[in-house]
């Protein structure tokens, strides 16, 4: 197999899709699960981690706690309600077209990509495979006897998605992480764009923007 000239780093959620998938899927489980109490119960469960964020608790123990939802659920059974989830959310229209575009160029020069993202595989391995992604690096809840635990190994979050990123990069010492791509829409994908030679920032948040606007301007003094 040849080596790839360089690898390409993506967040997915309102970078690579127009949503939030962790939030839409627990809805969608839950509706289909339990009818219009699903609805309510999903209402609750993201008011709740909403005031979590609005009292500045990290992002990376919301996600703990969004996945404290799912113990005692079974795996099999939340991967079948991913994959249509997918295919229901697909067919309304579920990507940004210039990331995926910009994702398909890159393949298309050899690049290699990995998807990096808090939400997990039973939303994200549709992705994927509609991408061609060859790796993936989210969430991994702990499973027991088929099972999910409510608990998770680490959130992939911030830091962790840089340490992740550098992970990766270390094992392929013949990539130079300076030739790599990083996409993101969001400041805690910062530590994972600081890991590549070319950020770009996806929508319009304004850190984001200018932090990618110092980069191409620091990269040009270089110059």
């Amino acid at each position: 197999m040849p080596t790839p000239p360089y690898l390409v780093f993506a967040d997915v959620d309102e970078t690579l899709i127009n949503c939030k998938s962790m939030f839409e899927f627990m809805r969608f489980q839950l509706v289909a699960e339990h009818g219009p109490y699903g609805a309510t119960e999903y209402a609750r469960i993201r008011a709740e981690l909403q005031q979590k964020a609005d009292e500045g608790v990290p992002r990376e123990e919301i996600n703990r706690a969004y996945y404290s939802h799912f113990a005692g659920d079974p795996v099999a059974g939340v991967h079948e309600l991913g994959a249509r989830w997918y295919a229901e959310r697909n067919a309304a229209g579920l990507y940004i077209e210039s990331t995926r575009d910009a994702l398909r160029a890159h393949r298309g020069q050899g690049a290699e990509i990995v998807l990096v993202s808090g939400s997990f595989d039973a939303v994200l391995n549709p992705v994927v495979a509609e991408v061609g992604a060859r790796h993936l690096l989210c969430t991994r809840p702990v499973v027991r006897d088929g099972r999910y635990t409510g608990e998770v190994e680490k959130p992939m979050i911030g830091e962790a998605k840089a340490a992740a990123v550098r992970e990766l990069l270390a094992a392929r010492p013949w990539i130079d992480p300076a030739d790599c791509y990083g996409y993101g829409d969001h400041a805690s994908d910062l530590p994972m764009l600081d890991c590549v030679g070319h950020p770009v920032a996806v929508g319009a948040d304004p850190a984001m923007l200018a932090y990618v606007s110092r980069r191409r301007a620091a990269e040009l003094d270089r110059v």
